[in-house]
C-alpha cells in the first residue's frame, strides 16, 4: 500500500467538488449528444419515410396512368375490331360482285361518325384498288397494294384483325394506325383487304389531358417495341422501336405488368415507369414519371427540413457550449483549488528543511495503518531515530551545517526505504522516525542495520562526539494490532524506551523494544 494511498483513505487530497464537476460535465456533454443524435435520427427516419411515400404515391399514381391508358387503347381498337368483323362477314357474305356500293358507303360513312376514334373505313379489292369507303369520292387510281398490311394479309391466311406500324393516310395526310383485315372469295382465296383507321392525333389528345409532369411520359407500342403514340408526341419518335429498352428486354418477357425505374431509350430521362401488356391484342402501355418530378418536392421539404435540423443543433450546440464552458470554468477552479489544497497540504504535511514527512504526516498515517495492519494481521513496525551528541555539532560547527547534516541523513533514510509504503518524517528537531508497514522484528532491524551502514559510510566529521563522526541511535518496536492492544501512541512509547535504552547502550546502535516495554506504554 503506497503513502499517497494511505493518504487517500484519510481523505487528505479528495476534494469532492471537482470530482462533481467532473460528473455533470460527462452528464451534460453525453445528454446534448443523445439529444442531437436523437433528432437527428428521427428527422433522418422521417426524411427516408417521406422518400418512400413519394415513390409509393408516384407507383400508385403511373400504375393507375398504365391501367387507364391500357384500358383506354382495348376499348378504341375493340370497337374498331367490333366493326371491321361484322363489316367482313357481311362483305364475305354478299360477295364483291353483288355489292351495294352506294349502301355499304352509307354504312361506312354512319360509323365512322359513331367512332370518334376512326381516321376512316376502306374496302380494298385482291389488287389494292379501293372498292368503298366512308369518304364521298375516291381519288383517281387510288391503290394500297403497296402497303405493309396489304402485302402481309395477301401472302397470310390469318383472319384475325392485324394492328399495323403507323403509316401517313394517303387520302388526308394523317398519322393514322391501320387496324386490319383479310377478306376471302368463296373458295378462300384472297378477295382483298377490310381496313379501319385510328387517328394517332385521337390518342395523343387523350394522353395531353393526363396531369403529369413535363417530363412524364405515355407510350402505346407494339408487342414488338414499335412505337404507336408517345406523349411528349414527336413525329420523329413514331415509328422508332423499343426493343432494346429495359422494360422489353428485361421484364416484359417475364410479367406482362409492373413497375420498373429505367431510363428511357427516347431521351435518355430517368423515369419511374409501370408497364402494362394489352391482354386482347399484341399491344404494351407504358406510363413513366420522371425522377426528377418525385425527388424534387422531397428534396424541397428536405432542404427545409435540414435548415431547420442545423437551426435547432446550432442552437442547442450553443447552449451547451455556454453549459459546457462554465462548467469547464468551474472545474478549472475546482482544479485551481484542490491544487492549492494539495500545496497547502503538503506544505502542512512535509517538512520544509529536509523534504520528508513531518510529525502531521505521521499522525494522519498511522491510524489508517493500524487499522489496515488489523484488517489483513501483519505486523507494523515503528523505529524512532535520533543524531547523537547534534548540539554539540551544533554548537561546533554552527547550524547551517547542522541543517545540512539533517538534509544528508533524510536522503540516507529515503535511500534505505525500499517500499512506497514505507514512511520516514522528521519527528523533530535531530529526531527522526520511520514507519514499516507489514514489517516484522527482523526486516526492522535490516532496515535500521541498512540505515546505520549508510550513515556510517559517509563519515560525517563531528570532533566533539566520541566516535569522531556522525552516527546515530534508533529504537524499534514492533506491534501486532490483530492480535495485541497496539495503537500509535504504545508503539510510540515503546519507541522511544527502546531508542532511550540504545542510548545509555552507548549510542551508535539500536534497541527492540519487547513485549513487556510495548505493554507499557
Amino acid at each position: 500500500m503506497s503513502a499517497a494511498n494511505n493518504q487517500d483513505d484519510d481523505g487528505l487530497f479528495g476534494v469532492p467538488g471537482e470530482g462533481r464537476a467532473v460528473a455533470l460535465f460527462r452528464l451534460v456533454l453525453t445528454f446534448m449528444a443523445v439529444v442531437m443524435m436523437t433528432f437527428v435520427l428521427i428527422e433522418g427516419w422521417r426524411i427516408w419515410r417521406d422518400y418512400r411515400h413519394a415513390f409509393t404515391n408516384a407507383e400508385n399514381m403511373v400504375s393507375n396512368l398504365a391501367r387507364a391508358t391500357a384500358q383506354h387503347a382495348e376499348d378504341a381498337i375493340r370497337q374498331v375490331d367490333a366493326i371491321t368483323a361484322a363489316l367482313a362477314e357481311r362483305l364475305e357474305g354478299d360477295g364483291f360482285s353483288h355489292l351495294d356500293r352506294p349502301r355499304l358507303h352509307a354504312l361506312l360513312a354512319q360509323q365512322k361518325a359513331i367512332i370518334p376514334q376512326l381516321q376512316g373505313l376502306f374496302v380494298y379489292g385482291a389488287d389494292g384498288s379501293w372498292i368503298v369507303t366512308d369518304q364521298a369520292a375516291i381519288p383517281p387510281k387510288a391503290n394500297n397494294g403497296d402497303r405493309d398490311y396489304f402485302v402481309f394479309h395477301r401472302t397470310h391466311t390469318d383472319r384475325n384483325v392485324r394492328i399495323g406500324s403507323v403509316v401517313r393516310s394517303r387520302s388526308s395526310g394523317d398519322l393514322i394506325i391501320p387496324i386490319s383485315r383479310r377478306l376471302d372469295n368463296p373458295d378462300g382465296s384472297f378477295a382483298g383487304v377490310l381496313l379501319g383507321t385510328i387517328k394517332v392525333d385521337w390518342f395523343v389528345r387523350y394522353y395531353g389531358d393526363f396531369r403529369i409532369d413535363e417530363r412524364g411520359a405515355l407510350v402505346l407500342a407494339k408487342r414488338d417495341g414499335t412505337i404507336l403514340v408517345r406523349r411528349p408526341f414527336v413525329d420523329q419518335v413514331v415509328g422508332r422501336s423499343l426493343a432494346k429498352s429495359e422494360i422489353f428486354r428485361d421484364h416484359l418477357p417475364y410479367a406482362s405488368e409492373g413497375l420498373a425505374e429505367a431510363v428511357a431509350v427516347v431521351d435518355g430521362t430517368p423515369r419511374l415507369y409501370a408497364y402494362r401488356a394489352l391482354t386482347s391484342y399484341p399491344l404494351v402501355v407504358e406510363a413513366g414519371l420522371s425522377r426528377e418530378s418525385i425527388i424534387a418536392p422531397w428534396r424541397h421539404d428536405v432542404f427545409k427540413s435540414v435548415a431547420v435540423l442545423l437551426l435547432l443543433l446550432v442552437g442547442l450546440g450553443a447552449f451547451g457550449w455556454v453549459v459546457l464552458r462554465q462548467l469547464r470554468e468551474r472545474i478549472a477552479i475546482e482544479r485551481a483549488l484542490h491544487q492549492a489544497h494539495q500545496t497547502l497540504r503538503s506544505l502542512a504535511l512535509t517538512d520544509s528543511l529536509t523534504g520528508l514527512g513531518n510529525r502531521r504526516r505521521l499522525d494522519a498515517v498511522f491510524e489508517a495503518e493500524i487499522r489496515r495492519a488489523r484488517r489483513h494481521g501483519y505486523a507494523l513496525a515503528l523505529v524512532m531515530l535520533d543524531l547523537d551528541y547534534f548540539k554539540l555539532y551544533n554548537d561546533r560547527y554552527g547550524h547551517p551545517a547542522g541543517d545540512q547534516c539533517l538534509r544528508r541523513f533524510a536522503e540516507l533514510l529515503q535511500q534505505a526505504l525500499k517500499r512506497p509504503a514505507d514512511l520516514a518524517v522528521r519527528y523533530g528537531g535531530e529526531e527522526f522516525t520511520v514507519l514499516l508497514p507489514d514489517t516484522d522484528v527482523q526486516g526492522a532491524e535490516l532496515v535500521v542495520e541498512e540505515i546505520m551502514q549508510l550513515l556510517r559510510r559517509q563519515v560525517i566529521e563531528h570532533a566533539a562526539s566520541p566516535l569522531g563522526r556522525v552516527s546515530a541511535s534508533a529504537g524499534i518496536a514492533v506491534g501486532h494490532p490483530a492480535l495485541d492492544a497496539s495503537t500509535p501512541e504504545s508503539l510510540m512509547a515503546a519507541a522511544d524506551r527502546a531508542l532511550y535504552q540504545a542510548k545509555q547502550q552507548g549510542r551508535d546502535g539500536y534497541t527492540v523494544a519487547g513485549n513487556m516495554a510495548m505493554s507499557a506504554g
